[in-house]
């Protein structure tokens, strides 16, 4: 996980920690630390970002001529990374679950991403993750357009033990959502999940379906599933997404097999949406709430 950007964060370590800590010395590094970032699928906004805050942080740094300043760095660079990751408005998905069943009302959630995503797989990790913590979840099956897209959700619900609420292919998926919310509160269910297709932000057809969704069912939430494999360009669909759809936080799939790591450490500084979980591998229990802390260590792990 993220084996390239540790690397380049590990190099970058070793050549502050053996420089004087010095301006005219720093500059061609956090320049070079600017270009590893780049080349590791962090945006240029949030390169430039985590440069100048270690810069800032490095200005204090007080260690004697002969020590090692190995440590102190790697902290900087710590709190520098954690800058950009740890935006306003964090939350915790089961805590708004508690608030809706408080009020009698079902938590009604939708999810968007493009195809490939590892959506469908990702609600019924949350799912699971909901079970586990002793509420009732239904689904809607939102996808009436990819081949096997609601059988792919029937199977998963069949594993889980949970009700689908589906329609024919083709047909409104703003009534799918709408009927599904409807059963959650006659059934006195905690949790709607909503499956959508997979759109390309770029099919404006398709984007206007998933407005039309949203206004129809007005979910609590709105999540946006993207795959951290793919670099910027999941940068690029969050940001689209948000502008035309909105969305109040990400889930990031395929960590575990990211190299990189740009995607995970650019959504949310670009987009000021929390990432909520990460997925780290195939089984249901692999979803694992993010937090900056963990990444940041996860980065910095021997260098």
């Amino acid at each position: 996980m993220f084996d390239r950007l540790k690397k380049s964060l590990k190099g970058v370590v070793d050549r502050i920690s053996k420089s004087e800590v010095k301006e005219d010395d720093l500059e061609p590094i956090l320049w070079d630390l600017q270009l590893q970032l780049i080349s590791n699928d962090v945006a240029m906004d949030v390169a430039a970002k985590i440069s100048d805050e270690l810069k800032e942080r490095l200005k204090g740094l007080q260690v004697t001529r002969f020590s090692d300043k190995s440590e102190p760095v790697r902290e900087a660079l710590r709190e520098a990374i954690e800058s950009v990751l740890v935006t306003n408005g964090g939350w915790e998905l089961l805590d708004k679950v508690k608030e809706k069943k408080l009020l009698g009302e079902p938590l009604v959630v939708m999810f968007v991403g493009i195809n490939g995503t590892g959506k469908t797989t990702t609600i019924a990790k949350v799912t699971k993750r909901l079970q586990d913590n002793g509420y009732s979840v239904v689904l809607a099956s939102g996808d009436t357009y990819r081949a096997g897209a609601i059988e792919q959700l029937e199977e998963h619900a069949r594993r889980l033990g949970v009700r689908v609420i589906k329609h024919q292919y083709g047909s409104d998926a703003a009534a799918v959502s709408y009927d599904a919310v409807q059963h959650a509160r006659a059934q006195k269910i905690d949790v709607v999940l909503i499956d959508t297709a997979g759109r390309m932000q770029t099919n404006r057809n398709l984007m206007d379906e998933l407005q039309k969704v949203k206004r129809v069912v007005q979910p609590d939430l709105t999540i946006m599933i993207l795959d951290s494999l793919i670099g910027n360009d999941a940068v690029d669909q969050a940001q689209t997404f948000n502008e035309r759809i909105g969305f109040d936080a990400a889930i990031l799939t395929k960590v575990d097999a990211d190299a990189r790591g740009g995607s995970s450490l650019s959504v949310a500084y670009l987009t000021g949406k929390p990432v909520l979980y990460i997925g780290v591998g195939q089984e249901y229990a692999d979803l694992q709430k993010f937090d900056a802390d963990w990444f940041a260590d996860k980065l910095l792990t021997d260098t």
